[in-house]
């Protein structure tokens, strides 16, 4: 016992003297948490909350194009700027250019009377059948709506384009509907649709409830910091190969191997103590950036970090995730025979790790071919298990599911660590 405590001193005074990895270690993830969270919190925003800036040329002097007009104002997401009709296509692009705003859209000349005609056909088409009046035949061909075009900035990906898009076409419909339903009122009827029954057709919709699933059974909607603490916190945790690894292989050229070997010792007494170390750090990283989602996240306009339920299984977790990061950074230090490959490997490795294992990119984003390939990932089985308590609302016993295959990872990387060991004759 005395050995293994007199290891663990010796392991935490070399970690005390690596500044630039203590920086890495805790520095480094706590920027990116905050710097990931705020760019996702205003994503967010901008899609529920923020509007975006649009242009709007309307060329038309019909009603239909005011309907549209004011449809459009009245979507919620967009702050619209009114523009000359006068205006060309290159003098638009320019105020897009000059970032005015990242999507215009223009209403052609024609709008309001060639949709006028499209409803009238459509009407009468409707009533063919209902009556035998030969004013409502319907002609062979529908009318055609010349398109409205729609600009957006290059900067606009395409998800956004996308919403906006289905913005367009909802008020289109709507639209082109209230003149179809008025057509329709005034053929049967003889006389104009009272406003009140025209609204009451248009607007009525069925109403969309969303309930967020849950292990607990509880309905709080997960924020952007329940997405990104506890994927930063895994990054983070892995990324003490950059110390460890290197400490490992500074231990292997300066023949502290050997001169262990001399003693009334094993290196395996050594490797415990490594782990049991770093296991340790893992811990604290993962309370440090808890601690900042919970207390600075609020004060920086950020929705704050709620933990889960089941503390004893978020404990669990986190020191098996730092576990699973201490053996595979040993690894690549018993493997690697330079400081340099060590950092190189093990920061490349780590990146490669977290982007097929769900941390950059989105699981449910990725392509089919990429289900398998990302089980290969520790990184994906850590974020698995996170997520289970911190989104899901599950307990410890509902993501064994998760602990399992890493914690058979673990062993497979120990297991790989003793054989590099062995055939480099190091114990």
């Amino acid at each position: 016992m005395f050995k293994l405590y007199a290891t663990i001193l010796k392991d935490l005074r070399i970690l005390l003297r690596d500044k630039v990895g203590l920086t890495l270690m805790f520095l480094m993830p706590v920027v990116l948490a905050i710097v990931i969270t705020i760019v996702q919190n205003s994503t967010f925003e901008m899609v529920n909350n923020n509007k975006m800036a649009l242009l709007l040329c309307n060329r038309d002097t019909g009603e239909a194009a005011k309907q549209l007009e004011s449809a459009i104002e009245k979507v919620g997401m967009f702050n619209v700027t009114k523009i000359p009709p006068g205006e060309d296509e290159k003098q638009i692009s320019e105020r897009m250019g000059s970032k005015d705003a990242l999507v215009a859209i223009i209403i052609p000349a024609t709008f309001s009377s060639e949709l006028s005609a499209r409803t009238k056909d459509i009407a009468a088409r409707a009533l063919k059948d209902v009556t035998i009046d030969t004013t409502y035949a319907a002609p062979t061909t529908s009318g055609q709506i010349g398109p409205i075009t729609l600009y957006y900035h290059p900067v606009l990906q395409a998800s956004f384009r996308q919403s906006i898009q289905g913005a367009l076409k909802s008020t289109l419909q709507i639209v082109e509907s209230r003149q179809v339903v008025r057509n329709l009122y005034q053929n049967l009827n003889e006389e104009q649709i009272p406003d009140t029954l025209e609204n009451e057709i248009i607007t009525n919709q069925v109403p969309i409830t969303e309930i967020p699933v849950s292990r607990d059974g509880s309905r709080s909607i997960p924020n952007a910091s329940q997405h990104n603490i506890p994927a930063w916190t895994v990054f983070a945790m892995f990324f003490v190969v950059i110390s460890l690894g290197g400490s490992v292989v500074r231990e292997k050229l300066s023949g502290s191997f050997l001169r262990l070997k001399t003693l009334p010792t094993n290196y395996l007494v050594a490797l415990i103590s490594k782990q049991l170390t770093y296991i340790v750090v893992t811990f604290f990283q993962a309370l440090v950036i808890f601690s900042i989602g919970i207390l600075i996240f609020p004060k920086l306009g950020l929705p704050k970090l709620n933990l889960p339920a089941d503390i004893g299984g978020l404990i669990i977790v986190t020191l098996m995730c730092g576990w699973c990061a201490a053996s595979y950074a040993i690894c690549v230090g018993v493997i690697t025979k330079t400081q340099e490959q060590a950092n190189g490997l093990g920061a490349v490795s780590i990146v490669l790790l977290a982007a097929i294992g769900g941390i950059l990119v989105p699981s449910f984003a990725m392509p089919s071919s990429f289900k398998y390939i990302m089980q290969l990932s520790p990184l994906h089985w850590c974020l698995e298990a996170y997520y289970g308590l911190f989104l899901e609302g599950g307990k410890l016993k509902d993501i064994l599911i998760n602990i399992l295959p890493l914690l058979f990872i673990t062993l497979v990387i120990q297991a790989i660590t003793l054989i590099a060991l062995k055939r480099k004759n190091l114990i």
